[in-house]
């Protein structure tokens, strides 16, 4: 029976510095893709600029560091932020591209690069009339398309790719905007207050409602009753980069948080030129006392309605009186007369 198995994408785009390569150049440790050093340096990314309806040419280099030779499809991506912690990732070729992905062309759609050597490829990227202004993110992609197999009843493939970034800006008013969205609060108590830690987890969006990428901050601050600060802190857990229109979800831990108190959390992002605040409402309540609480109330609404069914209950009927006979009146005598 022959085994199923799973194709799994891998894209390094993150940076890496390297004597054997130029600073900053993606790699895998089997093979590197950087843009064509310019006269003046050599360049971490691409990062380039075009008014819509025009032609941008530049060169990308495939490096192969292995003893043998490799060859690699090569294709142009567009950008966006992974949904589980808002990495820089790029889409596969099966996808619809609609920005760098679908404008740029390598003039070799496959390479073959000798042991220890490299490869430099032409490419060009046109934009199209009536692009929208702001910021492109994409990447070119050298792409192994051999899969290796792995082995057991269920056989998990794997496909490795390299890309290179490329950070393209069209012309036109930049419009910087970020909001903070779907901020959720849920408690995690212990059964007994006092005998155990109690913690909450702290949700919410990141958007980028604007169009260039974005370098946010965010703020966590958290207010209980009459305004005490319980928890006030840059948050760490955010990405570093984030593209024009995608939203990415986070959470964040809070440790120690309050058994007992109400109160609100309110998060601010921040950017140059933008900055935007969401907040969502808390009641921390133990569990055995949310239960004494539950108790006292069903009892005192039962009291009560019973108290005033008493109170409006009208009496009961009273039995009439059993209607008296007349006496029959006597004759009265007349007095006898006297002689």
């Amino acid at each position: 029976m022959r085994k199923p198995y799973a194709l799994v994408l891998g894209l390094l785009l993150a940076a890496f510095s390297a004597l054997a390569a130029p600073a900053h150049a993606a790699d895998n440790g089997s093979w590197s893709v950087y843009p064509a050093s310019s006269q003046i340096a050599a360049r971490p990314y691409f990062y380039l600029s075009a008014d819509p309806g025009t032609t941008v040419e530049d060169k990308v280099v495939v490096a192969n560091k292995t003893g043998k030779s490799l060859s690699f499809r090569l294709y142009a991506a567009d950008a966006y932020n992974t949904a589980r912690d808002g990495g820089f990732a790029v889409k596969t070729m099966a996808e619809k591209q609609r920005g760098v992905g679908a404008w740029a062309k390598p003039a070799k759609s496959r390479v073959t690069v000798p042991a220890h050597g490299k490869v430099t490829v032409p490419f060009t990227l046109h934009v199209p009339e009536g692009a929208e202004p702001g910021d492109h993110p994409g990447a070119l992609v050298a792409l192994d398309e051999r899969v290796d197999k792995g082995s057991g009843s269920l056989a998990l493939g794997v496909q490795r790719a390299v890309g290179a970034r490329v950070y393209l800006r069209v012309s036109g008013p930049a419009v910087p905007a970020i909001a903070v969205e779907n901020v959720h609060v849920v408690h995690h108590q212990p059964l007994v207050p006092g005998l155990g830690d109690s913690t909450a987890t702290i949700s919410y969006t990141l958007h980028n409602t604007g169009n260039v990428t974005l370098n946010p901050k965010v703020e966590l601050r958290a207010e209980g009753l009459f305004g005490r600060i319980l928890l006030a802190r840059d948050l760490t857990r955010i990405p570093a980069e984030l593209l024009p229109g995608q939203r990415v979800k986070l959470t964040e831990p809070w440790r120690g948080a309050p058994q007992l108190d109400w109160g609100d959390v309110r998060l601010t992002a921040s950017a140059p030129h933008t900055r935007e605040s969401a907040s969502a409402s808390f009641f921390a309540l133990p569990w055995v006392v949310a239960v004494v609480l539950l108790v006292v109330v069903v009892v005192g609404v039962v009291l009560v309605v019973r108290g005033r069914r008493d109170r409006v209950r009208p009496s009961g009927p009273v039995r009439p009186s059993r209607p008296a006979w007349p006496t029959p009146s006597r004759p009265r005598s007349s007095p006898s007369a006297r002689p």
